[in-house]
């Protein structure tokens, strides 16, 4: 049997290989063994999937396990976002949920990610005991299984109608006045996800002209992965550019993830959605709380929340640890460089649908592109710039342990004043720069993001990273 192991967000693996029916009801088993074991057990699970092959199978499979073991089971009517399903947890007053979903992941890949009661992803803790029951299961060879049928006539199991709750809470989220006033248009990405309709059909109830494309299911993504970056949004900018649209958003494979195009056709990062979210929440909506990123994230985050007056919170890569700080309330952003985004009075999820929302709300309030609001946030903050490298090491952990404990004086020309270990190794450099160092949980890489306070360091900064790693490869 394939090691199943939940990464940081979720098991995923290849379908027909590690991913198979056998496998998803030992996960649900171990699921289903966790939740009586906190004594939830009298609440419901939802499940859900999204539009990946055989995901309505998987889900099935999943309610089949569930209900044999004496739990009731909430199955999703139709392929939902990843948010959608979080949300309906707390709407539901449910024990948790079960997506079916590998997210940004090649098509030929699928996943599960478990969803505790608080509507957010399960912390280390919660996997570490999930992935100690997958190996009780799999011992003691203790699935139960029931056919939907039977699930169905012992009233274990209801089919519920999910998107309309959801929706009716992302219109208190949303100034839908102020997107009818505008004069926006917009083209909106659904990269053959999950998130179909969700995007398009909001801005079409306020009015704003838009148009979508890729918004029908298709199990191979149109031959592409359905990652919202720079890279895999070419049609999105193409679109845009020949529409004359005022931007473009995308969501990836559960619409978790946000993706954002001006209306020239460029890419805006992640970093720079963040930092625009800021602005916009502080100063169009007067709204106030923590500031809540990733080690991985932009420091410009640092520099706004000085000048605003609230407090910034520094976490480890995974959205786990931002979805944490939140459930400990007063955060106004919490962010990941990676495209994962949530606000305040939202569920501590990732949540693509509702960032893309309150991009083009941001927009609508300034009466601006979001390319000349960009611009006034670096006239007011400054600017900075960053990118990430993956390096190819396969013994990338002895390499690291080998910076931790003598880490470099020098990066380029720059010094590095501090070393921080909240994950992976971070340098603080001289003028504000910096470096952070994280092995790759699945690949022989080395992930190395940096972020410099000009164009001519950041280079600096790349080119000796490379020679470095060229030393290193010798």
């Amino acid at each position: 049997m394939t090691t199943i192991r939940f990464g940081t967000d979720g098991w995923r693996d290849i379908m027909a290989d590690g991913f198979t029916v056998e496998n998803v009801r030992i996960v649900a088993q171990a699921i289903a063994s966790y939740t009586k074991e906190i004594g939830q057990q009298e609440q419901p699970i939802l499940v859900g999937h999204d539009t990946r092959f055989l995901g309505r199978r998987f889900a099935e499979e999943v309610a089949c396990v569930l209900t044999a073991n004496d739990i009731r089971t909430y199955l999703v009517n139709e392929a939902a976002p990843t948010p959608a399903v979080a949300f309906g947890v707390k709407h539901f007053a449910a024990s948790g949920a079960i997506m079916i979903t590998a997210s940004h992941n090649p098509p030929e890949y699928n996943g599960i990610k478990y969803i505790p009661e608080y509507a957010g992803p399960a912390t280390p803790a919660i996997t570490q005991r999930l992935e100690e029951w997958i190996t009780q299961t799999c011992q003691e060879k203790a699935v139960r299984t029931i056919s939907l049928a039977e699930a169905k006539t012992r009233k274990l199991l209801q089919v519920i109608v999910l998107r309309p709750h959801y929706e009716a809470h992302l219109r208190r989220m949303i100034n839908m006045d102020v997107l009818q006033k505008s004069s926006l248009s917009v083209v909106v990405d659904a990269m053959h996800g999950a998130g179909m309709g969700y995007v398009s059909g909001f801005l079409s109830e306020a009015g704003v002209k838009n148009v979508g494309i890729r918004e029908v299911p298709d199990a191979a993504f149109g031959g592409d992965l359905p990652e919202p970056n720079d890279k895999h949004l070419h049609l999105l900018k193409k679109e845009v550019v020949e529409r004359q649209a005022s931007l473009g958003l995308a969501n990836d494979g559960d619409a978790d993830r946000f993706g954002v195009v001006d209306r020239f056709g460029q890419y805006i990062t992640p970093n720079e959605a963040l930092v625009l979210l800021t602005y916009h929440l502080r100063k169009n909506r007067g709204l106030t709380g923590r500031i809540v990123r990733t080690v991985a994230t932009t420091h410009l985050l640092d520099r706004m929340a000085k000048h605003y007056g609230l407090e910034l919170v520094e976490t480890p890569v995974g959205f786990k640890y931002v979805g944490e700080e939140m459930r400990k309330g007063d955060v106004l952003i919490g962010g990941e460089e990676s495209g994962g985004a949530s606000i305040l009075g939202h569920i501590p999820e990732k949540d693509g649908v509702l960032i893309n929302l309150l991009l083009a709300e941001m927009c609508a309030y300034e009466n601006k592109g979001i390319d000349q609001i960009l611009r006034d946030v670096y006239e007011q903050f400054g600017e900075l710039f960053h990118t990430r490298l993956d390096m190819n090491l396969p013994e990338k952990d002895q390499w690291i342990q080998q910076i931790i404990a003598k880490p470099p004086a020098l990066i380029g020309p720059y010094q590095v004043l501090e070393t921080q270990r909240v994950d992976g190794v971070k340098l603080l450099l001289e003028e504000g720069h910096w470096v952070l160092i994280r092995p790759s949980g699945t690949e022989p890489l080395v992930r190395i993001y940096c972020e410099a306070t000009n164009a001519t360091a950041l280079q600096k900064l790349q080119d000796a990273i490379r020679e470095w790693f060229l030393e290193i490869n010798v």
